[in-house]
């Protein structure tokens, strides 16, 4: 791993403990994670592999991270305060953010560091052709991960935010005209 791979792995995983704090959902909150999940798919994403078996552990990786992404997105609390709204991690949403995002750099470390002939057995015996069928897998895991959990918070800020608009006085109608 490179310096670059520690420094993208350790943010995404980073990212849930600053919204262990209540703070406001806005920008920031969508564009730092998707950055941070484009640089590294600007990096490492060279195509999708499709040989073998490769489409299906691309697949269940993906699932994977979208299952998570859309359980923490579940678990975070969002709220309306004054008009803004507030985003506050909770515990069950953190731990499936580091549980998704630590378990891929486990699996990066594992694997340079004495499970590389492990993963070489697994792969012939599943049909995975190549190495970048991991990378893919891994990387898409990620994205899907950070997406699903953005569009699961997106979309529950939209309802809290319509639940919590003033009410718009309404005109009886009586049918007759002035």
């Amino acid at each position: 791993m490179t310096l670059t791979d520690w420094l993208v792995d350790i943010a995404l995983i980073l990212i849930v403990f600053r919204q262990l704090r209540e703070g406001p959902l806005g920008p920031r909150s969508y564009l730092l994670p998707l950055g941070i999940v484009a640089f590294f798919a600007s990096q490492y994403l060279h195509g999708l592999p499709t040989e073998g078996n490769d489409l299906v552990l691309v697949g269940v990786t993906a699932g994977v991270g979208a299952v998570l992404g859309i359980a923490g997105g579940i678990f975070t609390r969002i709220r309306s305060l004054n008009g803004a709204l507030m985003i506050k991690a909770g515990a069950i949403s953190a731990v499936l953010w580091v549980l998704g995002m630590g378990s891929r750099l486990a699996f990066q470390l594992w694997v340079d560091h004495g499970g590389a002939d492990e993963v070489g057995r697994f792969s012939i015996e599943h049909r995975i052709t190549s190495q970048q069928a991991w990378v893919t897998a891994l990387l898409l895991m990620a994205v899907a991960e950070v997406v699903t959990r953005l569009a699961t918070l997106f979309v529950r800020s939209q309802r809290v935010a319509r639940a919590t608009r003033p009410a718009t006085p309404s005109v009886p109608l009586t049918g007759r005209v002035r």
